[in-house]
């Protein structure tokens, strides 16, 4: 499955071969580009693809040939790529799809925060790694404008969050906010509970579509490449209430002599 180059006279051999194979009454399906300039050359072959289309009777076909385009394909080729400008159909994306460069490995740890109808806590000296106890619910909250301003975690006891709404960061106690939110979402749907399904899942197309429709409702210098600015992920007060209590309980008092 070796790759064309449009600066190397590949192109014509082929449309020699799909214009061979269309007499056959086979259907050429398209070309990879695995090197060089992907924009330029995905570009200079539908170009040709059409010319020969517009000379040749017959080769109504050759226009909607697929161009793929590889070769270390990453976040940043894609967004210099759709900033450029090409003619490129697919891209074939192998090492950084299953190695994120920016992020090549994802740390996440399953802890417990409630047990027999008990909340538990994990302290740490790292406050980041300090858990929230108790059984949760996620909300997002959403502006004027129709993008997300903030995430709020809050108690499974707590009503939906209406109105004027105070925001807390979970450790540090002056960083807060009022929200008066448009709307409000909440994110967090069960679907497995005790062991059984109570809720048919969704198809792979239902979490993509949604997926597409999350992300393309956040404000952009949220989910730009460069220097994105850091979205807020919030605590209610009685969750924020609730944690510093369990900290300040289970956190013993040094003895100094």
């Amino acid at each position: 499955s070796s790759g064309i180059n449009a600066e190397y006279g590949e192109v014509p051999n082929f449309i020699a071969v799909a214009l061979a194979l269309h007499e056959l009454k086979f259907t050429a399906l398209g070309v990879r580009i695995d090197s060089g300039d992907l924009a330029y050359q995905s570009l200079e072959i539908r170009k040709a693809f059409e010319q020969i289309s517009n000379s040749i009777e017959g080769c109504e076909f050759l226009p909607k040939c697929t161009i793929v385009g590889s070769n270390d394909i990453c976040e940043e080729t894609i967004a210099s790529l759709n900033q450029q400008g090409h003619s490129l159909d697919a891209l074939g994306v192998g090492t950084h799809l299953v190695t994120c460069k920016s992020q090549p490995a994802l740390g996440c740890v399953f802890k417990l925060t409630r047990v027999n109808g008990v909340n538990r806590i994990k302290l740490s000296e790292d406050p980041a790694k300090t858990t929230m106890p108790g059984k949760k619910v996620l909300y997002r909250l959403y502006g004027r404008e129709g993008h997300p301003l903030a995430d709020l975690i809050q108690e499974e006891s707590e009503p939906t969050p209406t109105g004027r709404v105070l925001c807390r960061h979970p450790i540090n106690e002056i960083q807060r906010v009022y929200i008066n939110p448009s709307e409000v979402h909440q994110l967090q749907r069960v679907y497995v509970r005790e062991g059984k399904l109570v809720e048919e899942l969704p198809s792979i197309r239902e979490i993509k579509d949604r997926c597409d429709r999350e992300i393309g409702s956040m404000r952009k210098d949220h989910i730009r490449l460069l220097n994105p600015t850091p979205y807020k992920v919030s605590v209610s007060e009685e969750m924020y209430s609730l944690m510093h209590k369990m900290i300040l309980e289970h956190t013993p008092i040094r003895e100094m002599q």
